[in-house]
């Protein structure tokens, strides 16, 4: 599958076209002014254990839309959760057993899917602000780390904080906690700014999901809560079977950044 000349100028269908084809790439900077989400996937009967965890965890967790179970579309996508992301990953007892680009041998009639905000929705606002988005520049994924920060637990259902990093000129580090604040649904200002031990993260260069990216001289690493929080939570907690988007590979849907964005 070739890669589009214009992944920025892509509609939400088209994008979503190419994912079904079998295209794989993360998305960043994909379907410009489209919002993008997290995917998580859970049988029923741990849907609401997994709603009261993102209902205590906000910030890492933003929930945008939860569908009934069984369906494969949502009110902000308007495609099929099991085939329109480009790549997927499938959990058994917490183990990661597969990485797929069409998850329909795995889906059953019980499972509920959960959209979860996530940041790339406000990196066109970072650029329209000037900030630099160094994964974008570099056609990477954005690199994603585990925390030593515990997410409060609902039932069953534990594990650390996972955020994503973007390093930013010191100068438009304040520019950029105004910039994302403005956009609470999907993960608003940075949780923490500068030494990433206060994380408990040991070595930038090698992220837990995701890729590393060049920190210039000059700049500021700057951490926002990451949507693959809930999977780090599948993986500490162990459900029987769940599935995930690929790190950094997500669903396009049909709302507007726009929508997101409060005054």
């Amino acid at each position: 599958m070739v890669m589009p000349m214009d992944p920025a100028g892509l509609t939400p269908r088209e994008a979503r076209e190419l994912f079904r084809k079998g295209l794989v790439t993360p998305t960043a900077g994909w379907a410009a002014g489209w919002a993008q989400a997290n995917l998580l996937v859970l049988p029923e009967e741990r849907a609401y254990e997994f709603l009261l965890f993102a209902q205590r965890n906000p910030r890492a967790c933003p929930v945008l839309d939860v569908t009934e179970a069984g369906e494969v579309s949502a009110s902000i996508f308007d495609g099929d959760l099991r085939t329109d992301l480009p790549a997927y990953r499938v959990y058994r007892d917490g183990e990661p057993v597969a990485e797929v680009s069409d998850v329909r041998e795995y889906w059953r009639d019980d499972l509920v899917s959960f959209l979860i905000g996530c940041s790339f929705t406000f990196e066109g606002a970072l650029l329209e602000a000037g900030v630099p988005v160094r994964h974008i520049e570099a056609g990477t994924n954005v690199p994603m780390y585990r925390t030593d920060r515990e997410c409060r637990p609902a039932g069953r259902l534990s594990g650390p904080m996972v955020v994503s990093m973007r390093p930013v000129p010191a100068s438009l580090v304040a520019e950029a906690v105004r910039v994302t604040a403005r956009y609470p649904a999907v993960h608003g200002a940075p949780v923490h700014v500068g030494d990433p031990a206060a994380l408990g993260i040991t070595d930038l260069g090698r992220p837990d999901f995701g890729e590393p990216v060049e920190i210039r001289a000059g700049e500021t690493p700057v951490f926002w809560a990451c949507g693959v929080t809930p999977q780090a939570a599948v993986m500490r907690s162990r459900p029987p079977f769940a599935i995930g988007h690929a790190p950094g590979h997500m669903a396009v849907t049909d709302a507007r950044d726009s929508a997101y964005l409060v005054p």
